[in-house]
């Protein structure tokens, strides 16, 4: 399969009712598939707030990540989620430091949190589409 990646961007937050947990769905841009991903109530809270730019008193574990990262004067170019193991789903934030590319393995809610509140882009692989998306109806 392609190493190619696919950008993509958060669609919604629901609720699947049959396991009462949080789902982040992520939509492939300028397309028609989707990428459902199951994530903690802590996580889903987070990614809403960022969607919504609720600002809280002080920074919660996401908005704190952001802190450090600009006050180390990092940028993180993007996130990937890069595969999927026994229903399980792999990230990676890459980080630009000057000149310097470093990858972190990361989780995709928290990798989406962090991503939304710097503005990052996105991508899921192709093979992980492919392997957990579904076409949107």
């Amino acid at each position: 399969m392609s190493n190619k990646l696919v950008e993509v961007e958060v669609y919604q937050i629901l609720i699947d009712e049959s396991v009462k947990a949080p789902v982040v769905v992520l939509k492939e841009k300028g397309g028609e598939r989707i990428l459902p991903i199951w994530i903690g109530q802590a996580e889903a809270v987070s990614i809403a707030y960022a969607l919504e730019e609720i600002a809280t008193e002080r920074p919660l574990t996401h908005d704190l990540i952001k802190l450090i990262i600009d006050g180390f004067g990092a940028r993180l170019e993007k996130v990937v989620i890069n595969d999927l193991k026994e229903n399980t789903y792999f990230a990676r934030l890459i980080f630009k430091i000057d000149s310097t590319i470093i990858s972190i393995d990361a989780r995709p809610s928290d990798s989406i949190a962090i991503a939304l509140r710097t503005r990052s882009p996105i991508f899921v692989s192709e093979k992980v589409m492919k392997e957990g998306g579904a076409t949107e109806q």
